[in-house]
């Protein structure tokens, strides 16, 4: 991954983290449940969209990195690609 792109990355999951810790907070001082659920859509989406940006900077990359076996490794990113997008 690129310096920059990796960067950012880091930077989201920074932020995503800190959502965690204010979703651990909420459910200890027992917020509204609806509080909570949106806080937790939010970190759900904020996780997803990361992945978007991992796929988007390195799909090519991380398929030619198993150049002996191209064709295990386009299955593979496949059947990860299908989990990443909730379909299995």
């Amino acid at each position: 991954m690129m310096d920059e792109m990796r960067i950012k990355v880091l930077n989201r999951l920074k932020r995503i983290e800190g959502q965690i810790r204010g979703l651990e907070r909420m459910v200890e001082q027992e917020a509204p449940c609806a509080d909570v659920l949106t806080q937790l859509y939010a970190a759900t989406a904020a996780m997803k969209k990361t992945g978007v940006v991992i796929i988007q900077a390195n799909m090519k990359r991380c398929i030619e990195e198993a150049a002996d076996d191209q064709e295990k490794s386009i299955e593979e990113f496949q059947k990860a690609l299908t989990r990443f997008i909730g379909m299995s």
